[in-house]
């Protein structure tokens, strides 16, 4: 028998009580293993999404199980199995990283052990620093190593990179590639689209509440989006822009001058802006 998907969201809908649809049928599953990248705008509802299915939230309709449970009614062993890292720190701020680290191995029976964490997220010089006279990168190295501290089985990363410099990202993805390879199931939303094109096996874009597309990481927007555009001018000055599935083709049976000539290949942040720049 099919093991079932980590994540299942079957027409899930989120309406607040001033009438505003945070969320409107929305349904995706992400098979155990997968990362999924959850794509949008600010207030397209990706973060109202993954606080439903992290428990934080109620819906007003609609089916959603994670790891075989109804996220708004689990267990704490159900709940060791999930990490989240929140876009907001929830963190002791009058605890050194360490003493936090230690503290939060106590919630889960199968956890990494605080040098493991401290190298993993490159807080070795910080251990023994107060969470408050951190700054604001590493600060968010401490919730990614409070989010992968018991093994979770499902990871939620809700941008997880804000505050971070370009090197600090780099390392973070590292550590997500190497926490996939432990088996761990990922859901993440980023504003970062190279981001989503390192990590993720698929994307889905949702705006307004509503998902526009789903598809793996290079199929996004489908293959018209992503067909290449040839520019040029020719001798009187007139500028040509043609889409062309063999841009070498177009090249090739063009026999006037093609000046200023340009190839441009989408990529996923030119089809991501062509899905919801108009929204």
């Amino acid at each position: 028998m099919p093991e079932s998907p980590a994540v299942e969201v079957h027409r899930l809908t989120k309406q607040y009580a001033t009438g505003k649809r945070a969320v409107a049928d929305v349904s995706f599953d992400i098979p155990r293993g997968e990362t999924f990248a959850l794509l949008g705008p600010n207030g397209a509802g990706k973060t109202t999404t993954v606080e439903i299915l992290e428990g934080y939230r109620t819906r007003t309709g609609g089916e959603v199980r994670v790891l075989g449970h109804d996220p708004a009614r689990t267990s704490r062993s159900h709940n060791a199995r999930i990490g989240i890292v929140l876009q907001t720190s929830a963190e002791s701020p009058n605890v050194t990283v360490a003493e936090q680290l230690r503290h939060f191995t106590t919630f889960y029976p199968r956890h990494r052990s605080v040098e493991e964490l401290l190298e993993k997220t490159g807080l070795q010089s910080q251990r023994n620093t107060r969470i408050s006279r951190l700054s604001g990168g590493q600060r968010r190295r401490v919730d990614v190593a409070l989010g992968i501290i018991g093994r979770p089985e499902v990871l939620f990363l809700d941008e997880p990179t804000t505050g971070f410099d370009p090197e600090a990202r780099r390392h973070f993805w590292d550590l997500i590639d190497e926490v996939k390879r432990e088996g761990t199931t990922i859901l993440l939303t980023t504003h970062y689209l190279d981001e989503a094109a390192h990590l993720a096996d698929r994307a889905a874009v949702i705006a307004d509440g509503t998902l526009l597309d789903i598809a793996p990481i290079d199929e996004i927007g489908g293959a018209e989006a992503r067909t290449p555009r040839v520019r040029w001018r020719d001798d009187a000055g007139q500028g040509h822009d043609e889409r062309t599935s063999d841009p070498a083709g177009l090249v090739r049976s063009t026999t006037s001058p093609m000046h200023d000539l340009e190839v441009i290949r989408p990529s996923l942040e030119d089809v991501y802006l062509g899905m919801v720049g108009h929204r």
